[in-house]
């Protein structure tokens, strides 16, 4: 038996469960939080500023649209139109004044409850961490403290992943999510105060920091917020308000040193995006997923999220893992088919894989399967005429030399002078 090192106490699953008791073993602690450098994050977050997904990988996020199964177009038209009547509402929600008079009194705990009466998960407060918002919602965002609503999603559907039932516990979630944000919202306004709600999907910053930060988990081998109840099985939101309220703090969970002796999501990855090793990146040390190799399987396999599927947490919670640890030594479910084996469906092109894969067994792709549109929607132009000027004779320059030029010329004024780029992240 290990010696536990500390006790983290949290709220139960739903409102009036008796609290839950997480022991932390000793040898995994590390930090409550991440590890950090916080001069690092300020001069990245000064000279390099994030961008959203649908900025910065704004070429794929097309592409994905023409690749993605039938089956998964036709979801995503469905969900856009359940979400496309939320987005104005939330990118106006910081601009409608109180409702209520305020009292100047701590709402802390009113807001806490407002929250799981409604559903959520758990929920924790912090600064909103300006050094995370993105560079093109850097003046959308109005309020200083940042409330933190995570929801969880549907545990069945997950444990099928990579899968429609699956994908529809994830979008399903969003559809919830985006209203009951509206009425978070209006509850503080109620109080006398400002909310503004930020996200799903339109997110004006990374909202993990700030999560980690409030102590509603830290961050795990898979890119992703592992919370002590759901592991990374959990939809995030913010909202930022001008209420009186209180901080919570970081908490160390173990997962941090946990994670580097489980290894399960790093090894099942069916593109082998996510690394072994923790590296420091932005001023945070973790472990750093390869967007251009996790992307094409995400898009083409149903959202794959087979690193989340795999998770030890996501499937027993933090409870019966810790305590399966401190008996054994071992990680709770790792090498067995239950936790580790996925089935890779049918994708549109019928070129790659398909089939099970258990424990030890991974796919394999070749290099054209992982050759996407990169960058912005200017950068794949761009490619795209490089290619052409690449395979042209020089010495004849053929017509279609000026053809390449003036299809690259119509497709920027389309980017220009186009739609703007969608708040959907559904693809």
């Amino acid at each position: 038996m290990r010696k536990i090192g500390h006790v983290v106490t949290r709220p139960g699953r739903t409102l009036g469960d008796a609290p839950v008791d997480i022991p932390v073993p000793q040898e995994l602690e590390t930090v409550p939080g991440i590890p950090q450098n916080s001069k690092d994050v300020s001069f990245y977050s000064r000279e390099y500023p994030l961008q959203r997904q649908q900025v910065e990988h704004a070429a794929d996020t097309e592409w994905a649209h023409s690749v993605g199964t039938d089956e998964m177009q036709e979801y995503h038209h469905q969900h856009t139109g359940v979400m496309e009547p939320f987005y104005p509402l939330m990118n106006r929600s910081g601009d409608l004044e109180p409702t209520g008079m305020p009292t100047g009194e701590d709402v802390t705990e009113l807001i806490k409850n407002k929250a799981r009466e409604l559903g959520y998960l758990d929920v924790g407060i912090t600064a909103h961490d300006r050094r995370y918002v993105y560079e093109d919602r850097r003046n959308h965002v109005k309020y200083p403290h940042a409330i933190c609503l995570a929801l969880e999603q549907d545990y069945v559907g997950m444990q099928s992943a990579p899968s429609m039932s699956a994908e529809h516990g994830h979008y399903g979630t969003y559809e919830i999510q985006a209203p009951m944000g509206l009425q978070m919202v209006d509850y503080i306004r109620s109080l006398g105060y400002h909310g503004q709600v930020h996200g799903p999907s339109n997110h004006s910053a990374a909202t993990i920091p700030m999560f980690v930060q409030a102590g509603l988990g830290q961050l795990g081998a898979n890119g992703q917020l592992l919370t002590p109840h759901a592991g990374p099985r959990c939809r995030l939101q913010i909202i930022t308000t001008d209420a009186p309220v209180t901080y919570d703090h970081p908490v160390d969970y173990g997962f941090h040193a946990f994670c580097q002796i489980c290894q399960v999501c790093v090894n099942r990855c069916p593109g082998r995006a996510l690394s072994a090793e923790k590296v420091w990146w932005r001023g945070v040390e973790k472990n750093k997923l390869a967007y251009k190799r996790c992307r094409p399987v995400m898009i083409r396999y149903e959202g794959c999220a087979v690193c989340m599927k795999v998770c030890p947490i996501n499937r027993y919670g933090a409870k019966a893992v810790m305590e399966h640890y401190l008996e054994t030594g071992e990680v709770l479910g790792k090498g067995t088919p239950n936790l580790e084996g996925y089935t890779l469906h049918p994708e549109q092109s019928g070129q790659y894989v398909v089939g099970y894969f258990g424990p030890g067994e991974l796919p394999v792709f070749d290099a054209k399967f992982f050759d996407i549109p990169k960058g912005t929607r200017e950068n794949a132009a761009l490619n795209e005429l490089v290619k052409a000027v690449e395979t042209e004779d020089a010495a004849s320059k053929p017509p279609e030399a000026d053809e390449a030029l003036l299809k690259f010329r119509d497709r920027l004024r389309d980017i220009v002078h186009g739609e703007a780029v969608s708040d959907s992240t559904m693809f």
